[in-house]
């Protein structure tokens, strides 16, 4: 007789159940799917999320499943192989435990995590999601920063007419993978702020991301006002001064937060300039510890500030009234920070002087900073054009900003075919550590293996989409006749097309609209059938972008297209997961240089999907053509509509011409070799370098590190490096308006210039300063920078030198031209001081 399992073992299988629940991991880890499948398959099914389906779970199931003996051992199982996963070194222990960097709070208004926890709206979220998930993997101590929407993003539902609806469902913590953040003593952590007139109280929670833990900041606290429990209700909605107040909470309260927790990170990463609220309060914090004035803090905390800009127009910053900043932070400017408004309102502006300029966030985040960096090759060259203001008389290439370009987390994205390929050729730790031969380990795949990975993708997208389209479509007031034809849409064999992403003009989602009856041919070759899915949102506010979702409604609507055409409302991530993993070409046509990195295509990279995109963002240094197509010349060229026109003639031949015969090319065993080949090669090339994984490895290297080294030195002895950055930017601006260069003199010695050059220095110290001469990099390499040496006093001058240089004269002496930059060993120019003096 089976004797029942005493209570306390009953309900220590429920708070397993709990661990694993709020555990986020299991968006790109599916153990434990089973056991929510066990729980309830429909509610598993319906929302992939773990602690709904605990939550919704009755007493009764709970105990008899928590009676079942091989079941609570299945969880126990998972629960110690996920604390196996927190507790073992990774590639960060690994490889740097003895390094000087202990934390990074990564600020972001949005992540893309889990549909368990919609509080994202697109690219940005996904970008800052798959980065947490990927330090977790790696081991890199960070945290994430963010806001707890009440509602988040709007649900998108397409009505009768072919119109966009927006709904705003209600986010409840109760069902939602998070819990509130309590201190040492099990008190609810709220953090407490000065907003004009009243106090605004903000509730912390945390969601658990494998390793990383991501905290949440939430108005939504009875004891303030209705309308400031209302500040994150939604993401990216109402107008200016709810704008403001997000961001205030954000980065005031998001570093206050991690101060209340006791963190110290020496690294702060603002994912775009949202955050940049977070510089000053950082700032704030080191005044109030050493008690050195604001400019000083500001010098030594900088240092540990990295500033991630995904913007590629300068209208993308967002821009807030001086008046505004007057109301929320003027008083705080002149009586915590010691500091003018004036003064304030100048970290934020181009011209401090002009009282009507508005304050701009990304240069609020650029001078708060010690590097900034775009999320392509191709974006960092955009980002220098941008910010080229801040920089007057420097060479657009020394402009310093750098890039990291954005990769995927890509366990998140595989599907269950491709996971068990990639385990089998691979091996099963292939995405933690560096990858050096996850790459090659494809290339030896046979062509039959390859192929069937495309045809159990293609054939679960199939189904999906009869599915989901059925549903819609009867949801909407759809007849019985169109359900029943959606429920067979589709030709799991068939050349499968994808375009997803926010409608907005620059991204041109109606690009292949530009001929619809083209296009309509396309589709209904009866030899070689195309078959294309559609999904994607347009803002609320955007009537542009609206009108866009309907041109598209009205071509899939027609009665020869339906069959082929698609059209998929509510794009999320679930959406994005079935569409990546299903497609075998993912089509991308934004206006370069408008896409500043994009990975929607990368994502296809690793379940054997290929591209055909734009030259912009990360394809502009991804494509080749054994990888991929792509479409326009690698130019610029606004928004011209003859351009437009002939980049659709280009997409429409490379479809006609390329794409489809390829695909349709078979041998004797049915299968396209070619594509084949092309698969491998894009597989093998392109899904590690894509990666979050190198990506994140990169960030680490070439930016956590060196601002943890640089920030722990300016730290160091009360600040006093940062006072002495302070001095000398001090000393700059007082005496650079009276530096001079004077006579410059030529001699050619043999196979030498010997280059002198008189420089007045006024009151400068000569050590403040470096002269150098400057030469225009030729077949596109960067300029060189040739420092001139210090020589004898000018006779009968105050602080003037001659300074020499000996260059190669196989290039013209006048390709050699002198300047006078600043220069503190410990200083980051012209990052941390802009002046510039060339010789005329």
């Amino acid at each position: 007789m089976r004797h029942p399992e005493p209570l306390a073992t009953q309900l220590r299988g429920v708070e397993l159940l709990s661990e694993l629940a709020l555990e986020l991991r299991a968006s790109w880890d599916h153990s434990t799917d089973d056991v929510w499948r066990r729980i309830d398959p429909e509610l598993w099914e319906l929302t992939r999320n773990p602690w709904v389906v605990l939550q919704s779970a009755s007493e009764t199931k709970l105990k008899e499943l928590a009676a079942d003996t091989s079941f609570r051992r299945r969880v126990e199982d998972l629960v110690l192989a996920r604390r196996a996963y927190e507790s073992s070194p990774a590639w960060f222990q690994r490889e740097h435990h003895h390094g000087p960097l202990s934390g990074v709070a990564y600020f972001s208004m949005e992540f893309g995590l889990s549909e368990a926890l919609p509080i994202y709206s697109g690219g940005l979220g996904n970008v800052a999601g798959d980065q947490l998930k990927a330090a977790s993997d790696l081991g890199v101590p960070m945290v994430g920063v963010g806001l707890l929407y009440q509602q988040g993003y709007f649900r998108q539902a397409i009505d009768a007419h072919g119109q966009q609806i927006e709904m705003y469902p209600y986010n409840s913590p109760i069902y939602l993978p998070i819990s509130p953040v309590r201190d040492s003593a099990g008190e609810l952590v709220r953090i407490e702020f000065a907003f004009p007139g009243y106090k605004l109280w903000v509730r912390a929670w945390q969601a658990k991301v494998g390793r990383v833990r991501l905290y949440l900041l939430d108005s939504n606290d009875p004891a303030n006002p209705p309308a400031m429990r209302g500040i994150t209700s939604e993401l990216y909605g109402g107008g200016p001064e709810l704008r403001l107040q997000q961001e205030l909470v954000l980065g005031i309260g998001g570093w206050r937060l991690l101060k209340r927790l006791g963190l110290k990170p020496e690294v702060c990463h603002l994912n775009e300039g949202h955050a940049a609220f977070a510089v000053i309060e950082r700032a704030h914090d080191f005044m109030d510890m050493t008690g050195q004035p604001f400019e000083a803090a500001l010098a030594v905390t900088r240092a540990g500030n990295l500033f991630t800009t995904h913007t590629p127009v300068a209208a993308g910053f967002d821009r807030f009234d001086p008046d505004l900043i007057r109301i929320y932070l003027g008083g705080r400017a002149t009586s915590v920070l010691r500091i003018s408004l004036h003064d304030l309102l100048a970290l934020g502006r181009l011209d401090p002087a002009d009282d009507r300029e508005p304050f701009n966030m990304a240069y609020l985040a650029m001078r708060g900073s010690a590097a900034v960096n775009g999320v392509s090759r191709l974006h960092g060259e955009v980002s220098r054009r941008i910010f080229a203001p801040l920089f007057p008389r420097w060479p657009i290439s020394e402009v310093p900003i750098g890039h990291v370009t954005n990769g995927v987390h890509t366990p998140s994205w595989d599907s269950v075919y491709a996971d068990r390929l990639w385990t089998d050729t691979a091996g099963p730790e292939r995405w933690l550590d560096r990858m050096e031969s996850t790459g090659e380990s494809i290339r030896k795949v046979s062509d039959e293996l390859l192929w069937g990975l495309r045809t159990a993708n293609r054939r679960e997208l199939v189904t999906f989409t009869r599915e989901r389209l059925s549903r819609l479509i009867a949801a909407s007031g759809g007849s019985e006749e169109e359900v029943t034809v959606a429920g067979n849409v589709f030709d799991p064999n068939a050349l499968t097309l994808g375009f997803a992403r926010r409608f907005a003009t620059y991204k041109r989602p109606a690009l292949l609209l530009h001929d619809p009856e083209r296009l309509a041919r396309i589709l209904n070759n009866p030899r070689y059938p195309v078959q294309l899915a559609i999904a994607g949102k347009a803002h609320p506010a955007d009537g542009a972008g609206k009108a866009l979702i309907h041109q598209w409604i009205e071509f899939v609507r027609r009665p020869d297209i339906r069959p082929h055409a698609v059209f998929l409302a509510d794009y999320d991530l679930q959406l994005a997961e079935h569409l990546v993993q299903g497609v075998d070409v993912w089509i991308n046509n934004p206006r370069r240089p408008w896409e500043a990195s994009g990975t929607s295509g990368m994502k296809v990279l690793v379940n054997g999907g290929l591209n055909l995109s734009e030259l912009d963002g990360w394809w502009a240094e991804a494509y080749a053509p054994e990888v991929g197509w792509a479409i326009g010349d690698g130019l610029e060229h606004g928004d011209d509509p003859a351009w437009d026109a002939a980049e659709a003639e280009q997409l429409y031949r490379c479809l006609e011409q390329e794409v489809v015969p390829m695909f349709y090319e078979r041998d004797s065993q049915g299968l396209p070799r070619a594509w084949i080949a092309k698969m491998r090669e894009s597989m093998a090339r392109l899904t590690p370098q894509f990666s979050a994984n190198r990506t994140v490895r990169e960030y680490t290297e070439k930016y956590y590190l060196p601002a943890a080294v640089a920030y722990r030195k300016r730290e160091g002895d009360a600040g006093a490096v940062g006072v002495q950055i302070r001095n000398w930017q001090r000393m700059l601006v007082s005496h650079w308006s009276r530096l001079r260069l004077g006579d410059l003199r030529v001699e050619t010695e043999g196979d030498q210039h010997v280059i002198s050059l008189q420089v007045y220095l006024d009151e400068i110290d000569p050590d403040s300063v470096r002269v150098e001469l400057f030469v225009q990099g030729s077949n596109g390499d960067r300029p060189q920078l040739i420092p001139m040496l210090r020589d004898q006093p000018l006779v009968g001058a105050v602080n003037g030198f001659n300074y020499v240089a000996r260059v190669p004269a196989s290039r013209p002496a006048s390709d050699y031209t002198p300047r006078l930059v600043p220069y503190h060993s410990d200083a980051r120019v012209p990052m941390e001081a802009n002046e510039i003096l060339w010789q005329r």
